[in-house]
């Protein structure tokens, strides 16, 4: 991967800077997967900033959350019906469905701070996207819903900033 993205980016460091913004917008991947890359920059490159990086990352991770909460489920309930889309656009459902009520269920009360640990805690399936749809579809409060859904982003992109450090201390090393 590392040659790939150095062939990519080379050594444009506002290209770099862009890439981890659009990554970390990308559904799956997000910050779990722009922060490694981050990593991978600032070893290619002393100029850049892992600290910018981050706040980058972070923003970019976050820009599509208030368009995910309002606008997600009514996108997914119309199109869960149409020919081409309406497999992929239940599929959606159905996941953000489960994965809200299993939060609900096993969080009860503390409700909002199951969904902080859902978005943060970096495991396939799970962060900003899964989170914030599941926030939607469950109908929990808007602005508790994104402040558990920041303190998740904020906890993922420290979990994955470590554990990037160590990966790459140990294949540098």
């Amino acid at each position: 991967m590392k040659d790939f993205l150095v062939q990519t980016f080379g050594g444009n460091i506002v290209t770099q800077y862009l890439s981890i913004f659009i990554v970390s917008m990308v559904p799956l991947i997000e910050l779990r997967g722009a922060v490694p890359i981050a990593h991978i920059f600032s070893k290619m490159n002393p100029e850049f900033n892992l600290v910018l990086a981050y706040c980058i990352i972070a923003i970019g991770n976050m820009l599509p959350v208030p368009i995910i909460y309002f606008f997600a489920r009514k996108v997914l309930e119309w199109g869960k019906d149409k020919k081409v889309i309406g497999g992929f656009f239940t599929f959606c459902l159905e996941k953000g469905r489960k994965g809200g009520l299993k939060l609900q269920e096993k969080a009860g009360r503390g409700l909002y701070f199951a969904l902080f640990l859902f978005v943060g805690i970096p495991l396939p399936g799970t962060g900003a996207w899964t989170g914030t749809l599941a926030a939607s579809l469950l109908e929990m409060d808007f602005k508790k819903s994104i402040l558990a859904v920041i303190c998740g982003v904020a906890l993922a992109g420290v979990i994955m900033g470590v554990a990037s450090a160590l990966g790459l201390m140990a294949i540098v090393g």
